[in-house]
């Protein structure tokens, strides 16, 4: 089992900048990525990085996210720019092992008009 955990959620201006990070307690082999919920929604996809660093963002998300990997360190980062008040959602960290999925708990990102 492999447990993930996001931080760096919280509190931003429209048009500021925000980080998120995910540290997973193993090694990851497979895909990374984030994705976010805003409540009665679906779960979509901001973007997601592969072993290698392949990266592949939802259309919304592009020039403005950057999705970054370190595999020494098992965590995977959201950098976030020029935040929209649209970008208000909890978002959740995916890793995948083999046919194994995971899921972080999700953070939380408010953004102020």
């Amino acid at each position: 089992q492999v447990q993930l955990v996001e931080s760096g959620g919280g509190l931003v201006q429209a048009g500021g900048s925000l980080r998120l990070s995910c540290a997973a307690s193993r090694s990851i082999s497979g895909t990374m990525g984030w994705y976010r919920q805003a409540p009665g929604k679906q779960r979509e996809l901001v973007a997601s990085i592969t072993s290698v660093g392949t990266t592949n963002y939802a259309d919304s998300m592009k020039g403005r996210f950057t999705i970054s990997r370190d595999n020494g360190k098992n965590t995977v980062y959201l950098q976030m720019n020029s935040v929209k008040p649209e970008d208000r959602d909890v978002y959740y960290c995916e890793g995948a092992n083999w046919s194994s999925v995971y899921w972080g708990q999700g953070t939380q990102v408010t953004v102020s008009s």
